[in-house]
């Protein structure tokens, strides 16, 4: 998805965990951080897929800034399927950039398995992630402020308040 910002700009959005319901809120719902900082590697979300009622997990496993974040977790049923998203930023031009993503499972159970074949849930995810990327795009390039999310019950800071 070509995005009109710079790809520094972009790679810093998306590497903020804080920020996916912000642009992913269509597909997911009852997203939580589960860790006071929400960026680098080892920050992580657990969230529920909307239509789907299941929930997820995700933690950033790898980032190569500004280019790449690689994130693993596990979801589905009881949480028993390992699930992989791996973003990409390039430049494509003068303040401008391309932003990609891959989401692959890796079922191990038969009824997994049998899931992952079906054609609608593939599709499911690819017609979430295109629409996600749109609300990225849209979010990005208007400078709009979004909320973000924040760990409930904690000091920010340790000592504070």
């Amino acid at each position: 998805m070509p995005i009109d910002v710079p790809r520094e700009r972009a790679f810093a959005f998306l590497a903020d965990l804080a920020n996916r319901p912000a642009f992913m809120g269509r597909f997911i719902s009852d997203f939580r951080l589960m860790r006071l900082e929400s960026t680098g590697a080892g920050a992580a979300a657990r969230f529920r897929i909307r239509d789907r009622g299941l929930w997820m997990e995700t933690e950033i496993e790898e980032i190569s800034e500004p280019y790449r974040i690689i994130e693993r977790g596990r979801g589905g049923r009881l949480g028993r399927i390992p699930v992989n998203t791996a973003w990409e930023t390039t430049e494509a031009g003068i303040d401008s950039c391309e932003v990609k993503v891959v989401h692959w499972t890796e079922p191990s159970h038969l009824f997994d398995k049998l899931a992952e074949k079906a054609p609608w849930m593939r599709g499911y995810y690819e017609r979430s992630l295109e629409g996600a990327l749109a609300q990225l795009k849209d979010l990005l390039e208007d400078e709009a402020t979004t909320g973000r999310a924040a760990v409930a019950g904690g000091d920010r800071v340790p000592g504070a308040g």
